[in-house]
């Protein structure tokens, strides 16, 4: 009896006990948005990679590998007068590198190198020092060291055997910054916050969040939206801009975006938002399949006559329909949208079809992207 009573009351509470709702797509702000200051910078360099077993450059199809190894013995105090080489140890590459942001001099960065010229692989190879430099020219890194690739070939007199990418590889920590950049995050007045998925009712949420803090931390609003990508947020006169930021990127934004269907053709994918709506259709989805059969024959002549031996061409052509039921499709939200569209039937590549159909009826509520 006493127990009865006891799960009686607990689930009368539960019944006064309001319950407060989920936002599904709420998230932290550096989640969905950057700092406009806080963006990488691209590095880029040319070098040379040695060490390698007889996979690099042909000097004679690829002239530059020879004139930058003819250079940098040079500026090493090593002649180069002679004959050409014909050592196939050595290929030209291209280094490319991101600079993060507040980067400060003295630390490292990864490094990918990609092959020039004719070299067949760059496995066991060696970068030496290759100077990364900016879009305004200056020199921000310093790069050299072993390279690391993930594929690799097998060749014999016959047969070849390859898997994966064996002319580009990495460098892990390859890289060493030199110069730090000009800007600093300390000199800046405001903080502008970029969406990563424009949208103004996210745009604006995040100025909405962003004020109700600054109104309990420092007495007044802050941020305002400048449009669908941007958020600009002022410094109060008493905030560190550090500190600021660390506590305005962990605000919950409940996040907004466009109905969209994306549809790839080639690879037969189809990602279906969670706010796409179809309006009330019918669809009648039918596979026409025609099959040709060629099954020449061959006629001989009579015996002991002159005739000549002949080919009779015979084909049967069959065709199939399958699949021709008609349904009713209603989708006010994405699950009641993709259970009509399976009862259906039909594959991937079908269902492509349908939806450029039914978006040019009229019936789909949703931007249709086909890449």
């Amino acid at each position: 009896m006493m127990k009865r009573l006891l799960v009686a009351g607990l689930a009368f509470l539960c019944l006064l006990t309001p319950i407060q709702p989920a936002f599904a797509d709420a998230s932290r702000i550096k989640d969905i948005a950057s700092l406009q200051a806080g963006r990488d910078n691209q590095l880029i360099g040319y070098g040379l990679i040695v060490g390698l077993q007889g996979t690099g450059d042909s000097l004679r199809s690829s002239p530059f590998t020879e004139q930058s190894m003819r250079a940098m013995l040079q500026n090493l105090g090593i002649s180069t007068q002679g004959g050409q080489s014909a050592a196939k140890n050595t290929a030209a590459v291209m280094v490319t590198a991101n600079l993060p942001p507040f980067a400060s001099p003295g630390s490292r960065l990864d490094v990918t190198v990609s092959s020039l010229g004719d070299a067949t692989s760059l496995r066991g190879g060696t970068l030496i020092m290759t100077s990364l430099t900016g879009a305004d020219g200056q020199i921000y890194a310093v790069a050299q060291g072993s390279v690391i690739v993930s594929g690799f070939s097998a060749q014999g007199q016959a047969a070849s055997v390859t898997e994966g990418v064996t002319t580009a590889g990495r460098v892990p920590n390859g890289a060493i910054i030199e110069r730090e950049l000009p800007s600093k995050f300390k000199d800046a007045v405001n903080l502008v916050l970029q969406l990563r998925n424009p949208d103004f009712s996210t745009a604006v949420r995040i100025a909405d969040t962003v004020n109700r803090f600054a109104a309990q931390r420092y007495g007044g609003a802050i941020a305002e939206p400048r449009d669908s990508q941007e958020v600009s947020v002022a410094k109060p006169k008493t905030a560190d801009l550090t500190r600021l930021m660390a506590e305005i990127e962990n605000l919950v934004v409940e996040t907004d975006t466009p109905a969209k269907v994306v549809v790839n053709e080639r690879t037969g994918t189809v990602v279906i938002g969670a706010d796409v709506k179809v309006s009330r259709v019918a669809v009648s989805y039918g596979t026409l399949t025609v099959q040709v059969t060629e099954t020449p024959q061959i006629i001989q002549p009579q015996p002991f006559s002159n005739g000549e031996t002949a080919v009779q061409p015979q084909t049967d052509i069959s065709v199939m329909k399958s699949g021709s039921n008609v349904a009713i499709l209603n989708g006010p939200d994405l699950r009641t949208l993709v259970a009509g569209l399976n009862s259906i039937g039909v594959k991937p590549d079908g269902i492509i079809a349908i939806l450029q159909g039914i978006k040019s009826a009229g019936a789909l509520q949703a931007e249709l992207v086909i890449q």
